[in-house]
C-alpha cells in the first residue's frame, strides 16, 4: 500500500513539475488571427467634396423652399435634432421646407469640416449663420427669429452608391 501511494505521489510530482499544456483554441480560424487587414482604398478628397456640395444644397433648399433637394440629402430613416431639442424625420424637415416656414437672406455655412470615416461613411461639423432668419411655427403661428450662429453635425452615409444624411444636429451659439 505504502509502494502505491508512493508511487501516486511521484507520478503527482513529476506532473506538476512539468506544467500541463494549455489546450488548443479550436474557436478560431488560425489563417485570420495572422492575418494583417487589409485597408479598404477610397478617395477622401472626393468624399469630402461631395458631402460639402450635398451640405450645401441642404442649406440653400431652407433658403430657396426646395423640397426635392431635402428629398434627394436627407435619408429615409435620418434623425434630425432641432436648435430648440425637437426631434424631426425627413418628413418634418421637407414639410417645412415646401411650406416655406423658413425664411432667410443667408444660409452660410463657416469653417466646414468633413471627416471621412471610411468608404461608406463620413461627417461634418461647422458654424452656420443665419441673417434675417424667421420660422412661422404651423402649430402657434407665432413667428420667431432665428438670426444667429449655430454649431452643427451633420453624419452622412453612402448607400446604393448616393450619399445621404442620416443624422443632424444643430445648437445654437449663445452670444
Amino acid at each position: 500500500m505504502k509502494k502505491t501511494l508512493l508511487a501516486l505521489f511521484a507520478t503527482a510530482v513529476a506532473m506538476l513539475f512539468t506544467g500541463c499544456q494549455p489546450a488548443l483554441d479550436t474557436n478560431r480560424n488560425a489563417a485570420l488571427a495572422t492575418a494583417s487587414p487589409q485597408k479598404e482604398a477610397f478617395d477622401a478628397a472626393a468624399i469630402e467634396s461631395e458631402i460639402m456640395k450635398l451640405e450645401r444644397e441642404w442649406a440653400d433648399a431652407n433658403k430657396t423652399h426646395n423640397a426635392e433637394a431635402a428629398r434627394r440629402v436627407v435619408a429615409d430613416d435620418a434623425v434630425i435634432v432641432y436648435p430648440d431639442g425637437t426631434l424631426a424625420t425627413k418628413a418634418d424637415e421637407v414639410s417645412t421646407i415646401e411650406s416655406g416656414a423658413i425664411t432667410a437672406d443667408a444660409f452660410d455655412m463657416v469653417d466646414p469640416k468633413v471627416t471621412v470615416v471610411n468608404a461608406d461613411s463620413a461627417f461634418i461639423t461647422g458654424r452656420s449663420v443665419i441673417r434675417n432668419g424667421k420660422y412661422k411655427d404651423a402649430t402657434t403661428k407665432k413667428t420667431i427669429d432665428i438670426s444667429g450662429e449655430y454649431r452643427f453635425l451633420d453624419v452622412y452615409r453612402r448607400r446604393d452608391g448616393k450619399w445621404q444624411a442620416v443624422a443632424s444636429q444643430a445648437t445654437k451659439i449663445a452670444k
